[in-house]
This record gives structure tokens, sequence and C-alpha cells, in this order.
């Protein structure tokens, strides 16, 4: 089994217990706490994953960590579960599933958009109700610039683009133009 689906089986047992016990919104934060505390400290990265180091040790530290970090049951418990298994190199990918799994559960979708100039807050709120609009959810927006798209917007919301850049009309053009000569 690939490490992609085993981080996806862990962040939907977790979930299911999350729903129970702890509250989804709160596990998916304690969570991405522990995770992007271990992503930001290469060295534990490197204990927590390393195989030579034995399981317990690596146990023993999770406990410690989780503990300082007030996490609620169910995240020590999968920490736990991991570091038993040596399976804490799956951190990241257990928690990006289970963060995917927290939005869909809040009928919430990332939308990554592209502008050739920065968006004011009202343009940002027009773009996110449209998307909302198209999706049936509610949009989660990151913006970036790309003045080669030369205006307009282009919007990736999964694998789904809407592309209504004005370098995309103008390519568009140049085709029907190309196509009747």
């Amino acid at each position: 089994m690939s490490a992609r689906a085993s981080a996806k089986r862990y962040a939907r047992a977790l979930f299911e217990v999350a729903l129970e016990e702890a509250g989804p919104e709160q596990v998916g934060r304690d969570l991405a706490s522990f995770a992007d505390l271990v992503g930001r400290h290469a060295e534990l990265a490197q204990v927590l994953t390393n195989p030579a180091i034995p399981a317990a040790r690596k146990q023993g530290l999770v406990e410690q960590l989780a503990g300082r970090g007030n996490l609620v049951s169910p995240v020590k418990k999968l920490l736990g579960l991991l570091a038993h298994g040596n399976r804490l190199g799956l951190l990241a990918l257990v928690n990006e599933a289970y963060q995917a799994r927290l939005l869909d559960h809040l009928n919430i979708v990332r939308a990554e958009v592209a502008t050739a100039v920065p968006l004011g807050d009202e343009r940002r709120r027009a773009i996110e109700r449209g998307l909302g609009g198209l999706t049936g959810r509610t949009v989660s927006m990151t913006a970036r610039v790309d003045p080669g798209i030369l205006g307009g917007v282009v919007a990736r919301i999964g694998s789904t683009v809407y592309d209504g850049s004005l370098k995309r009309q103008l390519e568009r053009m140049r085709e029907k133009l190309a196509g009747g000569a």
C-alpha cells in the first residue's frame, strides 16, 4: 500500500473518532499544530523518522511533546500509534488528508486564483461568491499575481480550471481567425 493510501486510512479513522469524541475542528488544529512543529524542526523530524531509533523512544518523545501541547486525546492516540509502528514519516500526509476531509465535512472548497494585478477586498469577495455559486460550497481562496495572464482571472479548484484570462481569450480569437482563413 502506498504511503498516501495509508495516510488516508489513518486520516479517515481519526476523523471518525473526532466526530464522536473531540470535535473535528479541534482535532484538525491539534494535528496541524503537531505536524507543523515537526516540519519546522529538521532534527526532530530526523529523530522521529529514523528507523534505527527504537519505536519506544519515539513514543516517549511524542508523548512528551503531545503533553506539552495539550493535544486532544484522539491526536495523542494517533501519534502514539504512528510512533509505535514506526510510521511517523506519514505525519505530513495524514495531516494533509485529514484537513481535506475536514474541509469536505464543512462544505468548504479551496480555490487558487491568479490575477494580473493584486485583488482588493471587494473584488476578492466577489470572486469567492462567484466560485461559491459554481461549486455550491463555501470557498477558501488563495490569490497570487501573475502578470502573464494580462487581465481577468484564472481559478483552480481541485483539478478544474476556470480560465477567464485575457490571455486565453486572445488565444481563442487567434485560433478562430487561423481556422477561418
